[in-house]
Formats: C-alpha cells, structure tokens, sequence
C-alpha cells in the first residue's frame, strides 16, 4: 500500500509539473499576442482551487491530474462583445495562432533543458560502460565483441556510461547492423559490426544489452549474507547476518548467482547449508519458500541479500559541468530524447516494435516512484524524459492535439482561408478514437505488466 501511494504521489507530482509547463508555454504566447485566456486549468473535472488575477483570468486546479487546458477567448465558441473583439484567439494571423499552438510543446522541451541543465550542474554519478562477459551464441559473440573492454561509442556517437549507450542502441532497433567502438582491456581502440538482422528485443523481459548477449561489468557479489528478511525461510533455519554459504547439499558454491539458481530449483525441498560464522563451519538445514512468478511457475525464495563489494575507483565519474558548458549539455541531451522518441514512434508504426510495449498512466506512475526512491537526480531525469515525450506525442498530427491545430492552420495559410468547421468536427472526432484507443491499449499493457 505505501508503495502504491508513494508511486501515486510521485506522478501526481510528475504529471502536474509537466502539465503545467506544458499549458503556461500556450498562456504565456497567447497572452503576448494579445488574445484573453479565460481558464488555465490543472487538470479536469471539478474545481478543487480556483482564483481569478486582474486580467480575469481563472485558474483551477482540478480533480483528475491527468492532463490541463488553456481556454481563450474565441468567437466561434462565446459570444464576444464588439470592443473585445481584438483579443479573441480567432482574430489573431496564422502565424500569431500556430506560435500560441507550438508554445506548448516547445515549453515542454525548454522544460527538459532546465532540468537536465540542473543535473549536469549538480553532478550525476555514473559508472564507465565496461563489458563483464559476452554470452556465447549471441549477437555480440558473433561480432567478436571483446569482454572486459569500454564501449566509447555506438555508430559513431560518443556513449560515456550505460544510459547514453543503451539510448543509442535502443534507437538502432530495426536497423540491419550497428558500430560498437570500444576500447580493449589491452587499450587497444577497435571497432566491431553487430549484425541485427536477426536481433529479437522485448524491453518486458529483459535489458538491451541482455538481449544482445552483452553483460556489464558488476561489482564482485560475495556468497556472504548482508541481510535476512523478518520471516524468510533462511532467518527461520537460523542464518545470520555475517554467515558465509560454502556449500549447498554438499556441493561448494562457486558464486552468489549459483546459490540464487540452486534455491529458486528447490521450493519447499530441504536443502543442507554449509556455512562459515566467526571463522567455524557449521551445517543448517533450510526449507526455501515457493513464490510464483509471473509465468505461473514456482521457485525457491531464501529471503537473503548478498555482500556486494564497492566499485572500483576507476569504474566510477561524475559528469558534471559548470552553468554555461551544462546548458549546452542539457541542449544535447534533450535533442538525443526527441530524436529517440520520434524514432521509436516510427519503429511502432513500420512494426518493428510491437504495441504491447506502449506505456500508459501505471507504467509513468511506477516510473516516477522508483525514480523518486532512488534520487532527487533520478527524477529529474525521469521528469525530462516524459517531458520531451510530452512534447512529442503533442506535435503528432492528430487533429485533437497541438500538431493537428497546426495541420490545420498550415492548410489555412495554403489555402488562403481557413479549414472548413465541417471538416475540421470530423478530424477531431477521428483524432479522438484514435488516441482513445492507443490509450486503451497502453491501459491494458500495463494492466497486464501488473
């Protein structure tokens, strides 16, 4: 339960700001250009909070923190005196009306600069993208990937830790090939050709680099016990923080991973422990739990956490810039975002990725609490990434959303007049079934993710 109000919260939070920068982008131009807003509203349905400034604008903050709205001023929808006739929105050029549609997405992406502006600037920590071991049969043991080398760069674009490389192989999905460049544990620099003619990624189930048989370097896992949970079959045995496990059934256990697999083959089954405390062996029979998983299958669970050694220092950096040189740096960082949210909308709709991987609210509320529960710094990345998103998915030409407006005005200034009222009913109509029903879809992705 708390889990569940700390993800709510989080994206109430999340999806308020956005929401916010999103619609002030509209607010702010529209008033610049002379035109009356009369309701900027945080939400939809029923007022919470609402208050009115001296120009007779209200804003309202709303019920269902799912969305906002800028309502104008507009005599095709209120009746307007003759002396407000000048600060109605349809009054204003194409050119004044397509900057008040485009201010709302290009806040957005003003909004991801700021933030990744403000990270760069306080430090993000990161770990060097060093390869631990490549998997045989696999794309990267085809391409003779080398194990224990950096990767530097993919096709090309320079990749200084596993985020940057994992975006930039993600936006390789559906492409016949990609370049990994990287750097030898000799310090030799070379350049290998992953072949993705046959590459098959599901981001459900694993991790990019999993599925091209590439695992990053770890930290060493110790098979010394850090940590028992309250009632876990191994507290009730008798296991103690500090324990090390030797042996399972008589068979020494090579490494914590070995440990993991004997125990989740044996639910409900007595396993024999051989363990090291205070420098003497002692044995300790342990009945594993079953827990089911997400397939429908049963597997042991001991309820223990492992010893994880520190990284080494030269695995580790922080990227961080001064306020000149990190604006810059956000300014990349948020073109890298639209460039990988576009591509990856082309990869759904060509079909090289399935529309059961779409997100809806739950997979963004989950996103924004376990990026909250990490870090100050980890939601603000989280933030800039729906932001651009936010911003993206605004410009697509659906006519109920920012970029159908301006489909719309483009064939105005074509046409020399302005799209029939006709037409345009029916485009927002289709424009709304459509997204309705990616909603839809992306609600039961997640429903069934759950």
């Amino acid at each position: 339960m708390s889990d569940l109000l700390w993800n709510l919260l989080s994206f109430v939070v999340a999806i308020g700001l956005l929401v916010t920068v999103h619609e002030f982008g509209h607010f702010w131009v529209a008033r610049k250009n002379g035109v009356l807003v009369k309701r900027f509203s945080i939400g939809f349905g029923k007022a919470l909070y609402s208050w009115r400034d001296r120009q007779g604008t209200e804003y309202v903050i709303a019920a269902i923190p799912l969305g906002g709205y800028v309502r104008m001023l507009d005599e095709r929808t209120d009746p307007v005196l003759p002396q407000f006739q000048d600060l109605t929105y349809n009054s204003k050029t194409v050119w004044q009306r397509m900057a008040i549609i485009a201010a709302g997405p290009l806040a957005n992406f003003l909004f991801a600069i700021a933030l990744l502006w403000l990270m760069y600037l306080i430090g993000v920590p990161n770990i060097r993208p060093v390869i631990g071991q490549v998997a045989p049969d696999s794309v990267a043991a085809a391409a003779a990937v080398p194990a224990k080398s950096q990767i530097l760069a993919v096709n090309g674009e320079t990749a200084e830790d596993w985020r940057a490389v994992s975006l930039l192989l993600v936006e390789a999905v559906g492409k016949r090939s990609a370049e990994l460049t990287v750097r030898t544990e000799q310090g030799e620099q070379k350049s290998v050709q992953l072949d993705l003619t046959h590459w098959q990624f599901d981001p459900d189930k694993q991790s990019v680099f999993g599925s091209l048989g590439i695992e990053p370097l770890r930290p060493e896992v110790l098979t010394k016990i850090s940590q028992l949970e309250p009632g876990s079959a191994a507290q009730l045995a008798g296991m103690q923080v500090g324990d090390t496990v030797l042996a399972i059934n008589g068979q020494a256990v090579a490494s914590w991973q070995a440990l993991v697999q004997q125990v989740q083959n044996n639910p409900d089954k007595l396993l024999q422990f051989t363990l090291e405390r205070d420098g003497e062996h002692l044995t300790l029979d342990v009945t594993p739990q079953s827990r089911e998983t997400a397939d429908g299958f049963h597997q042991g669970y001991l309820g223990v956490s492992p010893t994880v050694l520190p990284w080494p220092e030269h695995m580790q950096f922080t990227q961080q810039y001064g306020p000149l040189e990190a604006v810059w740096v956000g300014m990349e960082k948020t073109w890298q975002l639209i460039r990988l949210t576009i591509s990856m909308l082309g990869k759904f709709i060509f079909g090289d990725i399935s529309v059961k991987h779409l997100s809806g609210p739950i997979s963004i509320a989950q996103g924004a609490g376990s990026s909250a529960d990490i870090g100050f710094i980890a939601f603000l990345s989280f933030l800039a990434l729906i932001s651009v998103n936010l911003g993206v998915i605004n410009l697509l030409p659906l006519p109920i959303l920012d970029g159908g407006h301006l489909m719309y005005l483009v064939l105005e200034l074509i046409r020399g007049k302005p799209v029939s009222e006709k037409a345009q009913e029916l485009g927002f109509r289709i424009g709304s079934l459509l997204l309705l029903t990616l909603m839809g879809i992306a609600l039961l992705n997640d429903i069934s993710r759950l």
